[in-house]
């Protein structure tokens, strides 16, 4: 009997022990990250607004991580090589993602080619920061305000025409958004990147234009442009002349484009808590702010929760706005 207990005794202290080791393990392989450099993957070219946020994140990331975190542009078909790339990397830390509204709430819903999931291949971390968009209108085209353009639009369905940064974007879509809260019908001329788009706009070739603050308000600010409408909540400190979508009486028109940082799925949770803890941090400090700001960008930071939520409803409202606009699917 005794011996049996003893037994009992020592095979029980051995899973303890086992449970213990493995905990043990587990929570050393969070501590000791990182012990290398990071990659952090970009889906946009080099010199962009996205690039831009993600050198001024990664330096300071480095810095308190005290590891280099290096960048790797990825551009291509439309964000989703990027997306695709990080999806089958190893989720253990070093491998990041600068996650963008178009790549995870747009694309999948206008390409179903992609081989991510949105929701099953990534594990959001934060928001890191965000842009209003910006409706403006080419000097000829004879509307000063939003008022005047539905009017015109209405007056004459399909005759003013805007133009985009490319069939299945978020610069797309706002000009579909617009017109399904308008009821009006305006002809889409799409280009291959903003500044075609906003080069149409200036040499007159189109009415219109939808695109963010960082493209557009340098030309506005010049008087080349006229600047309708900003999608934000409150008026823009680089456009305080443009009135918001509110006040000019289309509460609803709320676009912002986004980015983030995500992770590929199942990344240790202790991994993702500290690059939030650290991502959160640096988004409130000050020259960070300023260096953003200056792009016609602000700094908003997250929980992984809230991002996550972030997604699901932005890919359910622009997957309502694809349906009804009917844009092609490849």
């Amino acid at each position: 009997m005794l011996i049996s207990k003893l037994s009992t005794l020592i095979l029980s202290s051995a899973v303890a022990g086992g449970l213990l080791l493995g905990a043990s393990g587990t929570a050393s392989a969070t501590d000791t990250w990182p012990n290398r450099s990071i990659k952090l993957i970009v889906p946009f070219t080099a010199g962009g607004a996205a690039d831009t946020i993600a050198r001024i994140y990664a330096d300071k990331l480095g810095e308190a991580l005290k590891q280099a975190v290096v960048i790797e542009n990825k551009p291509g078909a439309g964000t989703a090589i990027a997306a695709d790339a990080v999806a089958k990397a190893e989720p253990d830390g070093y491998t990041l993602s600068l996650a963008s509204a178009g790549q995870l709430t747009i694309l999948p819903h206008v390409n179903k080619t992609i081989s991510y999931d949105p929701f099953k291949s990534f594990a959001p971390v934060t928001l890191l920061a965000s842009a209003p968009y910006v409706v403006a209108a080419s000097p000829e085209t004879p509307v000063s305000s939003v008022k005047e353009l539905i009017v015109a639009a209405q007056k004459e369905p399909g005759k003013l025409t805007y133009s985009s940064c490319g069939p299945g974007t978020l610069c797309h879509l706002s000009g579909e958004y617009f017109k399904s809260l308008t009821d009006t019908n305006l002809l889409h001329v799409p280009f291959k990147g903003s500044a075609p788009a906003v080069n149409a706009l200036l040499g007159n070739q189109v009415n219109l234009a939808f695109d963010t603050l960082t493209v557009l308000a340098p030309q506005i600010k010049d008087g080349k442009v006229k600047g309708l409408v900003v999608t934000s909540r409150t008026r823009s400190p680089l456009l305080p002349d443009v009135p918001t979508a509110a006040e000019a009486g289309l509460p609803d028109f709320t676009v912002d484009s986004w980015f983030g940082l995500a992770v590929p799925a199942a990344t240790p949770a202790g991994i993702v808590q500290r690059l939030n803890t650290e991502l959160v941090r640096i988004g409130h400090l000050p020259e960070v702010r300023a260096r953003l700001a200056a792009q016609g960008l602000e700094a908003t930071t997250s929980t992984p929760d809230a991002f996550a939520q972030l997604i699901r409803d932005d890919y359910d409202r622009w997957g309502k706005v694809v349906r009804a606009s009917g844009v092609a699917l490849y």
